[in-house]
């Protein structure tokens, strides 16, 4: 029987700790990966940073396969979309403290179900 990742569960307890302490959680996302949807003009050297702060964005779903929220980006509300193993970190923005994840073979990302019911294909929209 094959186990499943415990990143997920890593991200999910660091974001409550993260919170709990009043901080501010961040994602360090590996912008390049398969199925990655955020804003392509915030990407520096092929990451991104995240706040995923209650403040900060609506609609926060941390699940196993795939991170979905909406946040506004220059005034402009987007939905971003990152399949688990892109992330490559959390961390309070305050300190710091946080997980680097180890550096994995990425392998296709999960379909991802959206409200309509069936998987579809993921896409970057570049917005002015």
């Amino acid at each position: 029987m094959e186990l499943t990742s415990t990143k997920p569960y890593l991200i999910r307890a660091l974001y409550e700790w993260i919170v709990d302490n009043d901080l501010t959680p961040h994602l360090l996302v590996d912008a390049e990966a398969d199925g990655v949807q955020v804003p392509v003009e915030f990407i520096v050297d092929g990451q991104i940073v995240l706040n995923i702060s209650g403040t900060a964005v609506r609609s926060l779903d941390l699940g196993n396969e795939w991170i979905f929220f909406n946040a506004r980006f220059n005034g402009v509300a987007q939905d971003v979309h990152i399949p688990v193993i892109a992330v490559k970190a959390i961390y309070a923005q305050e300190n710091g403290k946080g997980m680097v994840f180890a550096e994995e073979e990425l392998p296709p990302p999960p379909p991802r179900d959206d409200q309509k019911g069936g998987p579809r294909k993921p896409s970057l929209r570049v917005v002015k």
